[in-house]
Order: structure tokens, then sequence, then C-alpha cells
């Protein structure tokens, strides 16, 4: 199957999630996610339609960026989705149009210096570990509507981010747990659009994007309230294929 023909599939489960959940397909921003992927593969994906790319590592997407930029006609919105170690935010930065793994205060203040230096604004989400495993990065919101304590570190930390220059919040991010049952799953979606909700009212944000679902499971989001789905194996096809 081609890329072009998983990209129609994706869309029409999409439109099927959509229409079941009473929402309009085109409120769904669909990011493909590249990891191991090559130029080739994304170029195909940019050329089947697709106008957002996530990419999980730093090293690997100034390889492949600049690559694909110069080989495709149509603008391509860059999207950061794995986890950024403080030391790699100035890499990040000329790479990246959104940041969607902003995890922490010390984080988001690196970023924010360096968007100052050159003169740019920089979107961002904020990831939150709705689902409380240990082995997830994120700000700390497992149970967050049980515990005071947790919403109100959140409300410091979202505001603080919010807060600093160059930098614009726009809304949240979060992993589900693998091969977890779906009624599990969903909580953790149910969870982190409560936790938007509750956030833009103390804040006074409007925080519009929940970036939540990846191919196992974006059906499942969608219904949940996700706006931005990050597709990989759906997309690109197994990444082992790549990796031979």
């Amino acid at each position: 199957m081609s890329i072009a023909d998983r990209i129609k599939r994706v869309e029409d489960r999409i439109a099927d999630a959509c229409a079941k959940a009473g929402r309009d397909p085109a409120e769904i921003t669909i990011v493909a996610v590249s990891k191991l992927k090559s130029p080739a593969d994304i170029i195909s994906a940019v050329e089947a339609g697709l106008q957002h790319i996530g990419e999980n590592r730093v090293e690997e997407a100034e390889a492949k960026i600049p690559q694909v930029n110069e080989k495709t006609a149509s603008p391509v919105t860059w999207h950061m989705v794995g986890h950024v170690q403080s030391r790699k935010a100035r890499q990040v930065l000329p790479l990246f149009d959104v940041v969607q793994s902003v995890d922490s205060l010390r984080l988001a203040k690196r970023l924010s210096r360096f968007a100052l230096e050159q003169g740019r604004q920089v979107d961002l989400l904020l990831e939150v570990n709705v689902s409380g495993e240990a082995s997830k990065y994120g700000l700390a919101g497992y149970n967050w509507y049980r515990d005071s304590a947790i919403l109100d570190q959140l409300q410091v930390a979202a505001g603080s981010i919010a807060a600093l220059p160059n930098l614009r919040v726009n809304g949240l991010m979060t992993m589900a747990p693998f091969q977890a049952e779906q009624a599990a799953i969903r909580q953790v979606f149910s969870d982190l659009y409560g936790l938007r909700e509750a956030l833009a009212g103390s804040l006074k944000l409007p925080l519009p994007e929940l970036s939540m679902g990846m191919t196992d499971d974006y059906p499942l989001a969608i219904e949940e309230g996700a706006t931005i789905v990050r597709i990989g194996r759906a997309i690109f096809g197994d990444r082992k294929d790549s990796e031979r």
C-alpha cells in the first residue's frame, strides 16, 4: 500500500470517528510522525496532501528537514514531538515551527531565551503525563481532578510558561498507555480534555489544541476531543522496514 493510500485510510477513519462524535473532520490536524523514515517518504506524504510533519530526535531532524524543505513545493509545518533535553533547546528552534513536548519550566525558559535572541515567536504545547506512568515524560498530571495540589502545580507551571516572552502556549499534549484497555486509554484522553478546560478557565488562556492519539488509538482520541493526532506507522508503515 502506498503512503498516499495509507493517508486516505487514516482520513477515512478520522471521518468515521468525527461522525460518531458529532465533529467536523476539518477540526483535526494530522501530524505525520516520520521517525526513522527517509526524506523521500516524507516528500511522498507532503505530495499526498499532508502539511504537518513530526520528528522525535533533533539529530535526525537536522539531517532530514533541509532536504525535505528543498524538494517540496508546499510549505511544511515541522513539529517536535519527542522529548527535548534543555541543552538541545538552541538546536530545536531553527528546525521546528511547533514544539509539542514542553515538559518543564526550565526547557521553556531556554526556548524563550533563544527565541528572543532570534526574534521569533515559538508555538508550543505543554506535555502532561496524565497516565501516571514512570516511563513517560511530561508535567505531572495523574489524578489532577482528585488532588488539588497537582492541579495547583500545573496551574503555576502553565502560567509561568505562558508568561515567558516569545512563546505561545497553544494547548496540551499527552500519550496514552501502550497496549491498555480501551477504557483506560479513553480515560487518559478525557482527563487531558478536562485539564485543558480547567487551565483555560483559571489562566484565561484559550488553549485551543489537544494533541493526543497515535496510530493505535487516534479514533478514541478524536471522540474525546483531540484536535491533533500524531500518526506514524499508519502512514509510513512499520519503522523496522526503514531499519533493514
